[in-house]
């Protein structure tokens, strides 16, 4: 099918802008801002130009934008290898051990710098109870850089005060480009509210990137960045598989809206090699309002049980079953992957609704506090520990105190559902979806096919992954994201002084991605009138039915809710047959404003990212991930044959994918 371009004959042309820099960085999360401020520092000695791109608003862009009640990586007193073992088994014995001790020996530093810019961490008091990043300072605490111990949520977390955690680190990287554009004299290095929707390689050398082509959201201009480096970090995939919200609360998901599988899209496009893009993440969390469990959980204690009471991870007969098709070590080692199995096969058994016992743990504080403070204290101290319970979720999920407020639940008098949400795509929580990269040199034991290149380096020259795109190495989280951010920019950094000579020279004309980019535009101009409601059009297609489309599709094909994350060979073969036509409808996405016209494109990156999962899981002939998605016709877990990184290629003319496999190997031991 030829690819129809918009001729301008229906809209006006945009403004088209260029701006030429030295390191481009698209994103606007933790990892983005990361790499601004590691950038900076490299960059301004050097007169090197660094640009930063997003989408949104750097205050408040990215996974942690409503914020954070805990940083769910921080080392400490830990060792960096049982890190990467704790990475390595909550992902299935899968992982890049490189790229994970690479993080876990950098990580910290970041933290301390958050500490330093502003964030309030909980600190122990004299008396060994907890104090909250507030108290701690007005009692005179230490900083963690100078050895103050933080209250540890679980053996790698510690509790923050985090409802401006993504403005205090957004500020020090926006204070860093500030700096740069002193350093470097040009006017404008932070472009906000622009979407970059194509990357293209150079004219000259096609093997290595040149320029991002992107919209602004606000304005009638178009935005070509040419660059001799970039760092790409736009997130993950969000509203692929049909949500579990409906109606007014179909715009509710666990990760982000807005992350649209940018991050996937736009290095596919470029042809940079994918790694597990199997792999997905289905958390448990409270029911309809999606609010995170890990605090209740680890720090209050709480229980989750079926609703007899049992604990479903202690079902022999199910622990049993399991051990058959997956394998002692990943059932006794238990992961969150197999957590969601157990806790699946009670609700399939009719023993639902999962119940987090909420008021059971806080019924247990309450009586040790009264017994180790006395009446008085004991009920200040819970009086304040409420209202911390409270916060965690006005911090990061403020519709889960939203939902309970409006049922009438309060938390410590009444236990709660759980409940598996539909599958996201990421490799920054508990996923490792993304791209294969290179990884540091100095790693003794390391093949030497995982460190060909630059430190985090893609398969395309020039191009770096960070975040929930750098692939085979989960549990990042939000500060594991910022200090990746900060080695991939010091490493392209490096780059670019290593290759002073290159000029960006994209293969493409401004005109010819204008036309590219606005044919939504042009669609819906063209054809609106043919009929009464512009919504429904036998011409084109909204951007929002076509997601509806895409949504049924990976829901029921791909191992969504409505299979209970079944699929198969067949099923996926359909689906997939299913989704090369509607990728061929894209051509008739129609935008009736800049809105609509980023909601087109953030379509046609989803179904990008959505083929590439479907592709894998299809290769992949195992249930790797039981809890996350079942292969029906290979329900259970190979090691002599799959405990390898599946690997693709993507090419963007003829739309095909390449599969291969490349050799697993634990640096580390189990």
């Amino acid at each position: 099918m030829e690819k129809e371009t918009c001729t301008f004959s229906y809209c006006q042309k945009p403004e088209i802008v260029e701006h030429e820099t030295d390191l481009l960085l698209i994103g606007g999360g933790m990892a983005c801002c990361g790499s601004a401020y590691e950038a900076a520092r490299w960059a301004n000695a050097n007169n090197l130009k660094v640009t930063m791109v997003d989408k949104a608003a750097t205050d408040r862009s990215g996974a942690v934008a409503m914020g954070l009640s805990a940083i769910n990586t921080y080392v400490g007193e830990n060792k960096v290898e049982d890190y990467v073992r704790y990475v390595r088994a909550d992902l299935m014995g899968i992982t890049r051990d490189d790229l994970v001790y690479d993080l876990g020996r950098h990580v910290d530093d970041s933290v301390h710098m958050f500490e330093e810019w502003g964030l309030p961490i909980w600190k122990k008091g004299d008396d060994g109870f907890s104090l909250d990043g507030f108290q701690a300072k007005d009692a005179g605490k230490g900083t963690l850089r100078d050895g103050a111990t933080p209250v540890r949520s679980g053996k790698w977390q510690i509790m923050i005060n985090g409802e401006s955690y993504k403005a205090i680190v957004a500020e020090a990287a926006k204070k860093a480009l500030e700096e740069n554009r002193a350093a470097t004299g040009v006017d404008q290095n932070l472009f906000e509210r622009v979407f970059i929707v194509r990357l293209f390689k150079d004219a000259n050398d096609p093997d290595r990137i040149a320029a991002a082509v992107g919209f602004s959201v606000r304005e009638h201009k178009m935005y070509i960045f040419k660059a001799k480096a970039m760092v790409l970090a736009a997130g993950g995939a969000v509203n692929v598989f049909r949500p579990r919200s409906s109606k007014e609360g179909q715009g509710r998901a666990w990760y982000p809206v807005w992350n649209s599988g940018s991050g996937y899209a736009l290095g596919m496009q470029a042809g940079a090699e994918l790694t597990l893009m199997e792999n997905r993440f289905v958390p448990a969390r409270f029911k309809d309002g999606y609010g995170p469990v890990g605090a209740w959980f680890l720090f209050f204690k709480a229980k989750a049980t079926n609703s007899l009471g049992e604990d479903y991870c202690a079902d022999e007969a199910n622990l049993a079953d399991a051990r058959k098709k997956y394998g002692d070590k990943y059932v006794d080692k238990m992961g969150t992957a197999m957590r969601n199995h157990l806790m699946m096969l009670h609700m399939k058994q009719g023993k639902g609704p999962i119940i987090m016992r909420t008021d059971e743990a806080m019924d247990a504080i309450n009586k040790t506090f009264m017994e180790q403070l006395g009446e008085k204290e004991g009920k200040k101290k819970v009086k304040h520990l409420e209202a911390e319970a409270w916060e965690d979720f006005l911090d990061m999920c403020i519709g889960q105190a939203g939902l309970w407020a409006s049922k009438d639940i309060e938390p410590d008098k009444t236990p709660s559902e759980i409940m598996p949400t539909e599958p996201y795509l990421l490799g920054s929580h508990a996923g490792c979806a993304g791209f294969w990269c290179s990884g540091p040199s100095d790693i003794a034991g390391t093949p030497e096919d995982w460190h060909w290149g630059y430190n985090r380096m893609s398969t395309v020259p020039g191009l770096f992954m960070a975040g929930d795109i750098c692939g085979a190495s989960g549990h990042k989280f939000s500060s594991g994201s910022h200090a990746e951010g900060r080695i991939a920019a010091k490493a392209a950094i490096a780059f670019i002084l290593d290759h002073p000579d290159y000029k960006p020279t994209p293969r493409k004309s401004a005109d010819e991605m204008a036309a590219e980019l606005y044919l939504p535009y042009e669609v819906y101009e063209k054809n609106k009138t043919y009929s009464t409601d512009p919504e429904i059009n036998p011409f084109y297609i909204k951007p929002v039915l076509l997601q509806t489309r895409l949504q049924k599709i990976a829901d029921e094909y791909f191992g969504g809710i409505s299979t209970w994350y079944m699929t198969s060979k067949t099923m996926l073969e359909e689906g997939l047959n299913q989704l090369k036509m509607l990728k061929e409808d894209c051509q008739k996405m129609a935008a009736a404003d800049l809105h609509e016209l980023m909601r087109c494109w953030e379509n046609y990156h989803r179904i990008l990212s959505l083929e590439a999962h479907a592709r894998h899981i299809l290769y992949r002939e195992e249930s790797r991930y039981p809890g996350y998605y079942y292969r029906g016709d290979h329900d259970f877990i190979d090691d002599d044959n799959w405990k390898v990184f599946t690997c693709s290629k993507y090419d963007m003319e003829t739309g095909e994918f390449t599969m291969s496999k490349r050799d697993h190997k634990n640096i580390w031991p189990d």
